[in-house]
C-alpha cells in the first residue's frame, strides 16, 4: 500500500490532517444523516439556519427524518415538500416575515408528498426537552404551558403531581436528537467553535446529540479559537464533523458575514403557493445543482456582494494577560 499523501489544506500538519474532523457536506451528510434520524435544526431561531446542509440531504432523498427545531424558518416547509420528514417537533414552522408556509399545510391538510405528524412545543418547552437530554434526565418540569392546549396535542408534555412541592406540574420529556447541524461562524479543524450573536438552544441541542455536525463559514487556526475562549459556545469533543461551508446559511442571516435576502424569501413563497411551483423551485435550486458552490453561482455575484455586511462594527479586544 502506498502511504497517504501530505495534507494540502494550508492549515493542517500531515499530524493534524489523522486528527481533523474536516469533511465535505457530501459526506457529512452521508455518514451522520440515515433514513429516519431525528434532527435537530435552526437552533439558533431565525440566522444561521444550515439550509446548505438541509438542501444536501435532500440531494440524497433520506426518508423518514424527525426534525426537530424552535423556530426553523422556511427550512422545515422545503424539507417537508421534499417528502424527507416523517415528523415535526417545533415551536414555530413558517417564514418569519411572511407567516405560515405552504408545503407544511399541504403535508398536513391533503398528505402532500406524504403525511407528516406535527408534535407542537413552547420554545421555552423545546428549550427544556434538549436540557433534559443533555443532563440525562428522563424530564424537566414546568409551569408554562399549565391552561393551555399544548399537553393535548403533544404526548411529550404531560401534567402530573409533584412528589414534592406544589403541583400542578408539567413534565417536559428529554429530547437526544441523533444529529445536531449547527452553523456558526467559525471553528478549528477539531470542532472547536466561535459563535457570536443570538444562541437560540444551540448549546442544549449540541450537548444532547448523540452526534454534531458544524458548518462553519470559516475554518481557522486553533490558535485564533484559543485566543478568545469565552466566545467558545461547545467544545470540539462534542463535535463528530467540520464542514467549512461559506454562505451555508443563505438566505438567513449570520452576523459579520452576511444578511438576511429578503427577494429570496419572497421568492420562494410564491413558488411554495403550489405543489407543481415548488417542484420547479426545487430543481432550480436544490436537487438541480451538485453542491453549494453552484447554488452560489446561480445566486450570482452581484446579488451576494449586496448581501454582504458593508459597515464592520467590531467587539472592543479583552485581555486576557495574567
Amino acid at each position: 500500500m502506498s502511504p497517504r499523501p501530505l495534507s494540502t489544506h494550508p492549515l493542517l500538519s500531515d499530524a493534524d490532517e489523522r486528527r481533523s474532523k474536516l469533511v465535505t457536506m457530501r459526506e457529512a451528510i452521508s455518514r451522520h444523516v440515515p433514513d429516519g434520524a431525528k434532527v435537530v435544526l435552526g437552533t439558533f431561531m431565525d440566522q444561521k439556519v444550515p439550509f446548505a446542509a438541509a438542501h444536501e440531504i435532500m440531494r440524497q432523498q433520506r426518508s423518514d427524518l424527525e426534525l426537530i427545531g424552535p423556530a426553523s424558518d422556511i427550512l422545515f416547509d422545503q424539507m417537508i415538500g421534499a417528502g424527507v420528514v416523517a415528523r415535526v417537533r417545533a415551536a414555530w414552522a413558517g417564514s418569519v416575515t411572511l407567516g405560515p408556509t405552504h408545503c407544511i399545510q399541504r403535508a398536513l391538510e391533503q398528505k402532500i408528498p406524504r403525511p407528516i405528524e406535527v408534535l407542537t412545543y413552547s420554545s421555552l418547552t423545546l428549550s427544556l426537552a434538549l436540557t433534559a437530554g443533555a443532563l440525562g434526565v428522563p424530564y424537566l418540569p414546568t409551569r408554562s404551558t399549565l391552561g393551555t392546549t399544548f399537553q393535548a396535542g403533544n404526548s411529550a408534555l404531560r401534567t402530573y403531581t409533584p412528589p414534592v412541592g406544589e403541583g400542578p406540574l408539567v413534565a417536559v420529556e428529554a429530547l437526544r436528537p441523533d444529529v445536531a447541524i449547527l452553523a456558526v461562524q467559525r471553528s478549528d479543524i477539531h470542532g472547536n467553535t466561535h459563535n457570536w450573536g443570538s444562541l437560540g438552544v444551540t448549546v442544549e441541542a449540541a450537548h444532547a446529540s448523540r452526534a454534531v455536525i458544524v458548518v462553519a463559514e470559516e475554518v481557522v487556526p486553533e490558535e485564533t479559537i484559543l485566543s478568545d475562549p469565552n466566545r467558545v459556545i461547545f467544545p470540539g469533543l462534542l463535535v463528530t464533523a467540520v464542514v467549512h461551508e461559506p454562505w451555508g446559511s443563505h438566505p438567513s442571516p449570520v452576523q459579520g458575514h452576511y444578511n438576511r435576502d429578503h427577494d429570496h424569501y419572497s421568492e420562494y413563497a410564491q413558488a411554495a403557493a403550489a405543489a407543481e411551483s415548488f417542484d420547479a423551485w426545487l430543481y432550480q435550486w436544490v436537487t438541480g445543482v451538485p453542491d453549494r458552490r453552484a447554488y452560489l453561482g446561480r445566486l450570482g455575484e452581484q446579488r451576494l456582494e449586496a448581501l454582504r455586511v458593508h459597515e464592520h462594527s467590531f467587539a472592543t479586544p479583552v485581555d486576557y494577560g495574567y
